[in-house]
């Protein structure tokens, strides 16, 4: 944990004794007297802090440790727990800052060259964002085309200059941390659309960002984290260049874990960004990416960071999905009907299977399962879809039978696993029930089948299930 050395009342700093001291940065902050302040940083998308000092009567404190801070952007955070100004940590982490909060446009930081360059080209760019602001603003407000158009040129050329100032700066700088950060957010501009064989070739802007999109950018960079736009950088990137297919999704997510696992902070921070991402996906089918991480990193070892809850409870989460996933065939389903006459989903003859799992005493199915009969009777019966409705509540039966009589479901294949079937699957040593091998965690849990009882939609609504099947049958003919 990071110590604090606090300057006593009246006197001030002396250099702390404390041998070979990973990071110590002194600091003057003035008015601030005798109060605590705060050392921040990034997280991805997330703020931390990195550690806090007690400013003398002086306004002189120091942040200081053993330990080496993970080199990236930081900031001085007020005792009200404002951001004051952001600062550069690099791998010489001993220097000074004097700063007044009056006047945090003149801060003075010594014994550090990068925080000098850091300094030196935020003045000049934001000087330069300054004056494309107000070229912007009187592009708005122009009246006449002809001012229009030279306003627009005039943006242009300005933003052509802040592209040259960021390229000019990373050459003559190239290893510095402010080259770095200058690479980490750089997203390369789509060229214009070439004509191959007399073609327009109109997908090539798209592939040239795509392919481009991570240069000078090494996933195993700690570095990574504590800068406020790699975060949203990865996120833009798998929101508009890569396919929401999940095995699209996989190849990029391997690839990145696979080059980020030397990094101590940015692999752990990668691997669980993506197992929250993937575990309650966006999109259909994307709970195969969360499949795909246990099953290669969890599954593996990677739970360094897990305490035996998560590991548990990630365990199960991914038993749970192993049977159902899109294309594979649905799990061995038999059944008691409203008579206690057995029948399997799988000698059901029908072009399409909807499989429902519900509670008749769940307030969300009594309205789900009426909507389902609606679209089933209105078109569906006529397409050759049959329905299987699961009681997965043993003690409502009677409850079961009443619902299916007063909303006329007998069309459907009603049925239940009795509590003996179920207590003769345990005896037996079958590791999964129905409810594991469906992923039955929450109702109505439902399914589409193929002719061949295999899984081609899942946890979607009604009306995405009915929109999912419209379109299926429009391809195929």
């Amino acid at each position: 944990m990071p110590i604090c050395l606090i300057a006593q009342t009246n006197k001030s700093i002396s250099k702390p004794t404390i041998a070979n001291l990973g990071h110590q940065i002194q600091i003057t902050l003035k008015p601030y007297q005798d109060t605590k302040i705060y050392l921040g940083t990034n997280y991805g998308n997330t703020r931390t802090f990195a550690d806090s000092c007690i400013l003398n009567s002086k306004s002189e404190g120091v942040f200081t440790s053993n330990q080496k801070l993970t080199p990236g952007i930081y900031f001085v955070v007020s005792p009200k727990m404002s951001i004051l100004f952001d600062f550069i940590v690099d791998d010489k982490q001993h220097f000074k800052i004097v700063a007044d909060t009056l006047d945090l446009k003149n801060i003075s930081i010594t014994g550090s060259n990068e925080n000098i360059l850091f300094q030196n080209y935020s003045k000049s760019i934001n000087d330069l964002f300054v004056q494309l602001g107000e070229i912007e603003k009187k592009f708005k407000e122009a009246k006449t085309a002809k001012d229009s158009a030279n306003f627009k040129e005039a943006y242009i050329n300005k933003d052509k200059e802040i592209k040259q100032k960021r390229k000019s700066f990373i050459q003559a700088n190239p290893n510095s941390m402010m080259s770095f950060l200058l690479n980490t957010m750089e997203v390369p501009e789509a060229p214009s659309i070439p004509i191959v064989n007399g073609k327009a070739d109109s997908l090539y802007p798209y592939r040239y960002v795509k392919n481009h999109y991570w240069d000078n950018v090494v996933f195993n960079d700690n570095r990574l984290l504590r800068t406020p736009f790699f975060e949203k950088k990865l996120d833009d990137y798998f929101k508009n260049f890569v396919s929401s297919n999940p095995d699209s999704v996989i190849e990029e997510v391997q690839y990145m874990l696979t080059v980020a696992k030397t990094g101590k902070e940015i692999y752990p921070f990668l691997l669980f960004k993506f197992t929250n991402k993937y575990i309650s996906p966006e999109f259909m089918g994307q709970d195969k990416v969360f499949l795909h991480l246990y099953q290669n990193f969890f599954a593996k070892g990677d739970t360094v960071l897990l305490n035996e809850a998560s590991k548990k409870s990630l365990r199960e989460r991914a038993y749970s999905l192993m049977a159902n996933q899109l294309g594979l065939p649905a799990p061995i389903l038999i059944l008691n009907d409203v008579n206690d006459k057995q029948f399997a989903l799988q000698n059901i003859k029908a072009q399409y299977t909807f499989v429902a799992f519900w509670d008749p005493t769940c307030g969300h199915c009594k309205v789900e399962i009426p909507k389902l009969d609606s679209i089933y009777k209105a078109s569906w019966k006529a397409l050759d879809v049959k329905v299987v409705s699961v009681n997965i509540n043993l003690k409502e039966l009677t409850a079961w039978k009443n619902f299916i009589k007063d909303h006329q479901l007998e069309d459907w294949y009603n049925g239940y696993q009795t509590e003996e079937d179920l207590n003769k699957e345990i005896r037996e040593g079958k590791p999964t029930t129905i409810r594991q091998l469906y992923d039955v965690y929450k109702t109505p849990t439902l399914y589409l089948l193929d002719k061949n009882k295999k899984i081609i939609a899942k946890n979607l609504t009604i009306e995405q299930f009915n929109d999912f099947l419209q379109s299926t049958i429009n391809k195929s003919k």
